[in-house]
């Protein structure tokens, strides 16, 4: 048996040496020279054909693109989501609850709260000591001192005022926690902005139109061109317990901050709320709104507002 089982390997070890080289019919592998130059000659420009067309498709789909300024989608006439602004807000839950909106956080315990604090103290590492560098240019804007087309309006954290800044702990550890608001990034588009009291529509919070009621008084009857912002508890509970909201620097965004067209150096201007005296131990849906007379306000599909949850254990 052991002798038959030696015949059988060494017959196999046999064959497979006569395919790998066989000295009678002259091939390698099965194939004789001339078959091997054949089919490499094949895969050679078959694999040619195949890089070339690649690079003539990758060639036509980037004459498409201007990846320095201008998009392929921009705002449309009002019939797409793609003419709507949305909000975002931060700090975001942990990465393994992304879906999440709630912002719950524990002010007994450090290792809870420090999350919360470095999530803020990451996403305002640009708006740090901007300065004139890498192709920006950063210009100081008022309604009187508008940017050219070649330049961007500063922003910087050091405007930000109460706790709501990386000194305090963002307020984390003082009970009065901040959350900051920003409008997404829409290249082109433009807001159009509230220009009196009567243009105020029914449905603005009365605190808002009271604190434009007050701007206008203040700037000898002009109301200031911005995209104004309301945050409320969303429900009569949540308002109740939601507690006194300080807004820096501004209670909304300014227009010259408009339109972004991907100028080197933009950054994003932003709202920070205070939660001044949020009740603790009861979970609070707030609701952010964005004013203007071309921004719409649609729950289903987050144009307009955001929504989020707030929980101080």
């Amino acid at each position: 048996m052991a002798q038959r089982d030696t015949e059988f390997f060494e017959h196999e070890k046999e064959s497979f040496m006569t395919f790998l080289y066989n000295k009678e019919a002259g091939t390698v592998m099965g194939r004789t020279g001339m078959s091997w130059l054949k089919i490499g000659t094949f895969y050679v420009i078959f694999y040619s054909f195949l890089a070339g067309f690649f690079a003539v498709m990758m060639t036509v789909f980037y004459q498409t693109l201007d990846v320095n300024f201008q998009p392929t989608y921009t705002p449309g006439d009002g019939s797409s989501i793609l003419a709507h602004p949305a909000l975002g807000f931060r700090p975001l839950p942990r990465s393994d609850n992304v879906e999440s909106t709630l912002i719950w956080y524990k002010s007994s315990d450090p290792e809870d709260v420090k999350h919360w604090i470095e999530s803020l103290n990451e996403f305002i590492k640009p708006y740090e000591g901007t300065q004139d560098v890498s192709g920006q240019h950063l210009v100081e804007c008022s309604e009187e001192n508008l940017p050219e087309k070649d330049q961007v309006c500063k922003f910087q954290d050091t405007w930000l005022t109460g706790n709501c800044h990386k000194a305090e702990s963002w307020g984390y550890k003082l009970d009065s926690p901040c959350v900051i608001i920003k409008l997404n990034k829409m290249f082109g588009w433009e807001p159009d902005v509230y220009t009196s009291l009567d243009e105020l529509p029914d449905d603005m919070p009365q605190d808002l139109k009271d604190h434009i009621a007050a701007e206008q008084a203040a700037k000898g009857g002009k109301i200031p061109k911005m995209i104004w912002m309301s945050c409320e508890g969303e429900n009569p509970a949540d308002q109740e317990y939601v507690g006194p909201i300080r807004y820096s620097p501004w209670r909304g965004f300014p227009s010259y901050y408009f339109p972004y067209r991907n100028t080197p150096g933009y950054l994003s201007p932003i709202v920070a709320l205070e939660f001044t005296r949020l009740q603790p131990y009861v979970l609070i849906n707030v609701e952010c709104k964005a004013w203007a007379k071309n921004i719409v306000h649609d729950s289903k599909n987050r144009l307009g507002l955001v929504h989020f949850e707030i929980l101080k254990d």
